[in-house]
């Protein structure tokens, strides 16, 4: 079963470590540390001769992230939930949370594209193709929030174990599968996926905090 819901935010440390996190990855990119550029093009060149020359896994694998883990997917089914909490449980303001807390995932991350500017990788062969700035990757950094704002809400429920360990490895497989697509497809250098699992986990654990704080002062 998992853990009972707690009164208290979530730990302030937790947030802490992954906004300083976040930080001195956003800076390593921004500043092109060599170091992290060397290892960026070594992973993604690897990986990118891996998607050439295996078309069977990469066309499902295309599937995968333009289907089943793109963000408009993720953004709908953080809809669905939503308006399913108010039709059946009238809980207007958790469903208002749940939708304030993607769309800012999304703002951030929109935002910091824009402010970093980092180009994508470019492949003589390439096997797909995107748009925009790459850091952070969208893909990872939407499911990663979208997963996250769902676990902890199933959390709070107090769900029964099969459902919760269902949800729990869909949740793994999506958030770490997404990310892992991004750069055997070539569109993505691996910190662009790494900045988006440290971000989204840092939106989760905010909009957490956000939602017990006005909790409590409610009841107060």
């Amino acid at each position: 079963m998992p853990p009972p819901p707690s009164d208290r935010p979530a730990p302030l440390l937790t947030t802490a470590v992954l906004a300083l996190a976040s930080a001195l990855l956003l800076a390593l990119v921004a500043g092109e540390w060599p170091p992290l550029v060397a290892a960026d093009e070594g992973i993604a060149g690897t990986a990118h001769r891996w998607a050439v020359a295996d078309q069977g896994t990469t066309q499902v694998l295309r599937v995968l992230t333009d289907w089943v883990w793109d963000p408009l997917t993720m953004r709908l089914l953080c809809a669905a939930v939503a308006v399913w909490l108010v039709w059946r449980h009238a809980a207007w303001w958790t469903a208002l949370w749940l939708a304030v807390s993607c769309a800012l995932g999304t703002a951030a991350q929109q935002s910091l594209k824009a402010a970093v500017d980092r180009p994508r990788p470019a492949w003589p062969d390439p096997v797909d193709s995107a748009h925009y700035a790459a850091f952070p990757s969208g893909h990872t950094m939407t499911a990663t929030v979208v997963c996250g704002l769902l676990l902890w809400l199933l959390r709070r429920c107090g769900t029964g174990r099969a459902v919760w360990r269902t949800a729990l490895a869909a949740a793994w497989v999506s958030v770490i599968g997404v990310g892992l697509t991004r750069i055997w497809l070539g569109v993505h250098w691996p910190s662009d996926v790494l900045g988006g699992w440290l971000l989204g986990a840092l939106v989760v654990a905010l909009a957490v905090l956000a939602y017990e704080w006005e909790r409590g002062g409610r009841r107060r």
